[in-house]
């Protein structure tokens, strides 16, 4: 398995509010990036706290589990439940930081699949065969109104509410959490990333970047992309690629 990732402020923010992690070894393949929201920093708060809380929770407790999927997908929404109440007290603790969240997007690697928790409109993405597939459903605005057939892609990505997002981390003590998981196959390659890249580039055009290339060198040349076309968020990608 390789794994890298690369964040990047883009051309017009002043901080990055987004974060990511990589714990790529034999006993964790782990792997989160989240993009924060909230006015005086606390949208980098939010999202170094979470990705800090949910690692710290895996690294302390996943090795104590039994590794049948089912509960893998319990302890994957334990861990992002817990990191969900880190940041939401430290909101409440401080008024500079209230209604701060974050989205967070976590991919494990195990038993031969992939495990994904999700909340948010960070993205990840299945590349196999030559063909790219979002294996993430967004929990923004104008997802919703795709999918009610209101309006199309192209239109989302103009939309002026294209950036309210309708589930986040940290925003309420409760929260609801997509989990999914499938196998994997030798030569896969996944893709996480915050809406600094996707707002930017298309599938296609990520796909064309990715394919063939190894993961250090996806990973400049998406934050590079992006950027050449605005970078007008924060950008974050962590790729991952399934060997033999």
């Amino acid at each position: 398995m390789k794994a890298v990732g690369k964040t990047d402020v883009g051309n017009t923010r002043e901080n990055n509010e987004d974060g990511y992690y990589i714990k790529n070894d034999d006993e964790l393949k782990l792997f989160i990036v989240a993009d924060g929201m909230g006015g005086h920093n606390a949208g980098e708060i939010a999202s170094s706290l979470a990705i800090k809380s949910v690692a710290d929770y895996f690294e302390e407790n996943y090795k104590k589990i039994n590794k049948r999927d089912c509960d893998i997908v319990n302890f994957i929404k334990e861990a992002i439940v817990q990191g969900n109440l880190e940041v939401f007290k430290r909101a409440m603790l401080n008024k500079s930081m209230n209604g701060m969240g974050t989205t967070l997007t976590l991919l494990l690697i195990e038993n031969g699949k992939y495990f994904l928790g999700h909340i948010g409109d960070s993205r990840a993405y299945l590349v196999r065969d030559g063909e790219i597939k979002q294996i993430s459903n967004d929990h923004s605005l104008v997802a919703e109104l795709i999918r009610q057939g209101s309006i199309t892609e192209n239109e989302a990505r103009v939309h002026p509410q294209r950036n309210i997002i309708t589930r986040a981390l940290g925003t309420e003590d409760d929260i609801e959490i997509d989990i999914a998981f499938d196998h994997v196959n030798p030569g896969d390659i996944i893709l996480l990333c915050t809406d600094g890249l996707t707002s930017m580039l298309t599938d296609q055009e990520i796909l064309d970047i990715i394919y063939d290339k190894e993961p250090e060198m996806a990973c400049e040349e998406l934050v590079k992309a992006a950027n050449a076309r605005g970078g007008y968020d924060n950008i974050t990608v962590v790729i991952t690629k399934v060997e033999s």
